[in-house]
């Protein structure tokens, strides 16, 4: 299958770099650019891509405004390109909100060592984001209830969920909920106790830590961990956005930090998150990498092993949407301890690639759509 892209930048160095950069790959066909914001919502909504590749910053209309108007009149995957710049950071957040798919920095040497690796990795994104077109533009009934399956860890199950894509939602429904606007899951509580939550996403990761996150009440009684792959300069950012929607307190995790119950950790970038201490008083210890065995920086794996060494059989562990296999021998290890291991649901992903690497290798014992977990959470605390 050949996959429809539009290339939207006022630069037209830029739009020839990129279309000769997907263009190299048989599945790509780059049908058409645009110079400015209006012109790709009006392209967009005439030419029906399977994926638009994104400017923020260009005259007329700016690439977040063109993301709102793209969302409402023809949704369509967006993948948004972004200078690593605080300012770039804080631009690119509001554009996943308005409901682009994923982001990479535009500076290609800012992502790879070379101009083949970083073309690989851009056609890459583009072939995932292009498999979810689909899903982007399908309308479902709003009634149709979210469903949880619990199966035994050997199995990989797939479930019936609402397919409704947060991409389609407004920036106005992502906002700060209570726990009752949550869909009903049919969750049956194992019982545990818990002294952690553990989070790990990659692409599709900063709007579906934002729904789970606002859906979690003022007095939640753990602290949280959360890894999600982004840049040094985002992480803060997405940080500070989080804390000013949700009731929880969302921190970037600095070296020293003690894990406080209702307070979540994001991990920040281009470093690793590891836990010290003992799970009554444990602490977060920020580290240099420099490694070139470990890929991710910060790495779900590296965190949850640490946390599986702390807290042993104490974690609720969460593997959301994602590119890849990070995060899955982090699990397995939270698993052998006795933790528990959640992963999202296949439809309700943009790439589901790290929750099927737990699913597939046995270690999730439940899938969950998206709109569902935090309900599930809750519940399985027994808390409210």
């Amino acid at each position: 299958m050949v996959y429809k892209v539009l290339v939207v930048d006022d630069s037209s160095f830029f739009r020839r770099r990129v279309s000769d950069i997907l263009n190299k790959d048989s599945q790509l066909d780059v049908i058409d650019v645009a110079v400015n914001g209006q012109e790709a919502v009006d392209k967009a909504i005439a030419l029906k891509p399977d994926v638009i590749t994104m400017d923020i910053e260009m005259p007329i209309l700016n690439g977040i405004a063109a993301v709102k108007q793209i969302m409402e009149k023809s949704p369509t995957a967006i993948l948004m390109f972004s200078s690593l710049t605080h300012q770039g950071a804080k631009s690119t957040i509001e554009a996943l909100e308005a409901g682009a798919l994923d982001f990479l920095p535009k500076k290609f040497s800012d992502i790879a060592q070379n101009t083949d690796e970083a073309g690989s990795l851009l056609r890459q994104r583009v072939i995932q984001l292009a498999k979810k077109s689909g899903l982007t533009r399908r309308s479902v009934s709003p009634n149709t209830p979210a469903r949880a399956i619990n199966r035994p860890s050997h199995q990989e199950t797939s479930l019936n969920a609402r397919k409704t894509p947060s991409t389609l939602q407004s920036k106005t429904a992502r906002a700060a909920k209570t726990v009752n606007d949550s869909p009903p899951v049919q969750v049956k509580a194992s019982g545990k106790s818990y002294k952690l939550i553990a989070i790990g996403t990659s692409t599709g990761g900063p709007v579906a830590l934002q729904k789970i996150l606002t859906q979690l009440p003022q007095n939640f009684p753990l602290p949280i961990i959360m890894v999600q792959h982004m840049p040094a300069t985002f992480t803060h950012a997405f940080a500070n956005r989080l804390n000013s929607l949700c009731k929880i307190q969302v921190k970037e995790a600095s070296d020293g930090d003690i894990l406080k119950p209702g307070c979540a950790y994001l991990a920040p970038g281009g470093r690793q998150m590891v836990l010290t201490g003992t799970e009554n008083a444990a602490k977060i210890k920020i580290v240099e990498d420099n490694s070139a065995k470990i890929t991710f920086k910060p790495s779900v794996d590296v965190s949850f092993g640490s946390a599986s060494k702390v807290f042993s059989a104490n974690v609720l562990g969460i593997i959301l949407t994602g590119m890849g296999a990070d995060g899955r021998e982090g699990a397995r290890m939270l698993k052998s301890r006795g933790s528990t291991i959640w992963a999202q649901d296949e439809q309700t992903c943009v790439v589901y690639g790290m929750p099927q690497a737990v699913a597939a290798a046995g270690i999730s014992q439940l899938s969950l759509p998206l709109d569902g977990i935090s309900s599930a959470i809750i519940k399985e605390i027994k808390h409210g």
